[in-house]
């Protein structure tokens, strides 16, 4: 008997054409639901991600192919997403192979799915076939027995919001029940044509099918015979629905996620984009739904509910009203609810009917919560860039002054003074004066690094010291270094992320102006924030340096033998990396090598490097009230330090970190357990 199968078995003519017909219309309206996707993106305004189009391609093939970023942070979902994935592929392949052989090729008199060809070809369709089932299965009992928190869509706190997050797992069930019931029926459809043909040899390489062809070997031909072909009506119906249900159900994630993999913007929240002429000419920030790029509205589509971005959120988790999983399905439903239908779509303006988006859709205080530590883009498996979104909305409450009274005068004092605490300019550098060397004005006197200091470490008395041991420091190992003065302002960065656009720009190009009349080679600062602003964002207004953060150059300083560790220390710490510096900007290692050679023993927390948890002060959050948070991020962290048990010292090289972290210790009450300190109080230590 030849090794092969007959793909219409005992199918009459009217039989064929009856699937075709089907085929066809189930392609049509996947066609037009595709077709309603694409012409929503067209509404967005134009996003620059058609750069290197093949590097792109391939990088998210990559990404796609491993599963890489599914695994990243949930080892059981990244297994059982990458069965599901390659069985689904490998039968997808299979199935164009048998259209490709019995549509097309036979009429030249080639077949493919004869001999020894078809034995592998069933074989390994089986295989992949069976995999994909156990992948199914794996995240069904994800779901029903882990019963994880960011699976759980019921927000209590947003009962009143309009839109609600019922039916959000509704649509994960039907995909996945859809594609188990595919699965299976595609089995047992293999088992009745085996047994329905006497168990051929030949047909072990099919060895799923062969094993429901023994349990059922009993039934006689034309019973086998006829539950075969309701089996494979009842198979193509339920596949052909699916092909047609994709573009509106969870299954778009298949195409749309590639494609939004593929046009990711590796800056994303590192490098803000800037208000275009033409949204000045309408509003600074996202008032109407045009005012998305068609990045950010693949965005909303390309989520898959997968909630890590929702447990990865510290304002989530301080018990907030934010969840940025939400505000993404959040604004994917009411962009949906507000698109236009078919060839003429177009976006329709509920605001002029008292929508906005911006304190209506997503509320005021869900969007001020947020302390843009960049948690839930850097967790998001599928390449949601949420804060350009997020901050883009805040824009438009700032230009309607919809914020917090002490936000209001934190913004006003930087206008006025170029620094958050109201005091003059003059005060900024009034620290140096307890000093007993004299620090260069690089304004006057060329120095080889300018250090950018920033308001908190300047102007708190609290941080003071830390910053006369920075300057003491340097001063000892034989740094050529020099400030601003009173030249000196705020850098922008949280201004910026704020919302407040505008005063971000000048800032920007004040201290642009102010660095260009200095002299100085390279620059280093003690603050993270200001680090990624000068770094990534300063270039866009012509300013480009050579930037440090000061962990990394006296790292730098260390390798090249100009810091020596002359006693050792003997402390248990532990180290918080802030956002700006790890998530951001991916330096992890230079304060962890400074630890080491100052022989400290480290002892990581679960939440560490790139997946750091937020102290809560970003994103102008520590200008505002945290009163009517559960638990301040700052004392979840430091809960979560206490609960190592083996450590009782706390490393910050952040002056907002430090800040925040000596605060939570009190409230928690856990100052004789627990000692913050920042990486230049032990360098001092470990060279005197």
């Amino acid at each position: 008997m030849l090794e092969t199968r007959e793909i219409y078995r005992n199918f009459p003519l009217v039989m064929q054409l009856a699937f075709y017909a089907i085929a066809f219309l189930a392609i049509a309206i996947f066609l037009y639901g595709f077709y309603r996707k694409y012409k929503k993106y067209k509404q967005g305004r134009d996003a620059n991600r058609f750069n290197n189009l093949f590097s792109r391609f391939m990088k998210a093939a990559a990404i796609m192919g491993k599963n890489s970023t599914v695994f990243k942070r949930d080892k059981y979902a990244g297994y059982a997403h990458w069965l599901i994935f390659w069985g689904f592929i490998v039968l997808l392949i299979g199935t164009a192979l048998v259209a490709l052989d019995h549509d097309f090729l036979r009429f030249l008199d080639i077949h493919l799915l004869q001999g020894t060809f078809y034995l592998w070809f069933s074989l390994t369709l089986d295989v992949f076939g069976a995999l994909f089932i156990v992948g199914l299965v794996m995240m069904m009992l994800r779901r029903v027995v882990q019963k994880l928190p960011q699976l759980d869509y019921s927000r209590p706190d947003l009962a009143q919001e309009k839109y609600s997050r019922k039916g959000y797992s509704t649509d994960d069930k039907i995909f996945l029940w859809l594609l188990l019931l595919v699965a299976i029926t595609g089995f047992v459809i293999e088992g009745f044509r085996i047994s329905a043909d006497g168990m051929p040899p030949f047909e072990k390489w099919s060895p799923v099918g062969w094993t429901i062809a023994g349990m059922i070997s009993s039934m006689s031909t034309d019973t086998a015979n006829s539950f075969h072909m309701y089996s494979w009506w009842f198979h193509a119906v339920m596949v052909m629905f699916f092909i047609a249900y994709i573009p509106y159900s969870k299954a778009i994630h298949m195409l749309i996620d590639y494609a939004n993999l593929m046009f990711i913007d590796e800056m994303a929240a590192k490098k803000l984009p800037g208000v275009t002429e033409e949204q000045q000419d309408k509003n600074m920030g996202y008032v109407e739904l045009s005012d998305f790029t068609w990045k950010e509205l693949m965005d909303f589509d390309a989520c898959t509910k997968c909630g890590r971005c929702h447990v990865a959120c510290p304002a989530n988790a301080a018990g907030t009203s934010l969840s940025p999983r939400d505000i993404i399905l959040d604004l994917r439903t009411f962009t949906n609810e507000n698109s236009k239908e078919f060839f003429n779509q177009t976006f329709t303006t509920p605001q002029k009917e008292g929508c906005s988006i911006a304190g209506d859709v997503i509320s005021a205080d869900r969007l001020w919560s947020c302390t843009t530590c960049m948690a839930c883009v850097e967790a998001c498996p599928v390449g949601i860039e949420h804060l350009t979104s997020i901050v883009n909305l805040r824009r438009a409450l700032v230009e309607e002054g919809d914020m917090e009274d002490s936000l209001q005068d934190a913004l006003a004092n930087i206008g006025d003074y170029g620094n958050s605490f109201g005091q003059s300019e003059r005060n900024r550098a009034k620290w140096t004066s307890k000093l007993d060397f004299k620090i260069k004005d690089v304004r006057k006197e060329a120095a080889e690094f300018m250090w950018f200091v920033g308001d908190f470490a300047s102007y708190d008395a609290g941080i003071q010291e830390l910053t006369l041991k920075v300057a003491t420091v340097m001063n000892k190992i034989g740094v050529d270094f020099g400030l601003l003065f009173d030249g000196e302002k705020n850098s922008g960065n949280d201004i910026r992320r704020v919302g407040e656009e505008g005063l971000y720009e000048m800032l920007a190009e004040d201290n642009i102006e102010t660095f260009s009349s200095a002299k100085f080679k390279e620059i280093f600062t003690t603050d993270p924030h200001s680090y990624n602003t000068i770094k990534n964002e300063y270039p866009e207004f012509g300013g480009e340096y050579s930037i440090f953060h000061y962990t990394g150059l006296l790292l730098r300083l260390h390798e090249e033998g100009k810091l020596n560790f002359t006693k050792k220390l003997n402390y248990k710490v532990t180290y918080h990396d802030p956002c700006y510096l790890g998530r951001y900007n991916g330096e992890t290692e230079a304060p962890r090598k400074l630890l080491e050679a100052m022989g400290v023993e480290l002892v990581e927390m679960p939440r560490n490097k790139e997946n750091s948890f937020c102290c809560g002060a970003g994103g102008g959050r520590v200008w505002m009230d945290d009163s009517k948070m559960e638990a301040r991020p700052s004392e979840i962290r430091i809960k979560e330090a206490i609960s190592l048990g083996n450590a009782d010292h706390f490393i910050v090289c952040c002056p907002k970190d430090y800040s925040m972290f000596s605060d939570a210790v009190k409230t928690t009450g856990n100052e004789d357990k627990m000692v913050v300190k920042d990486i230049i109080q032990l360098v001092e230590e470990a060279i005197s």
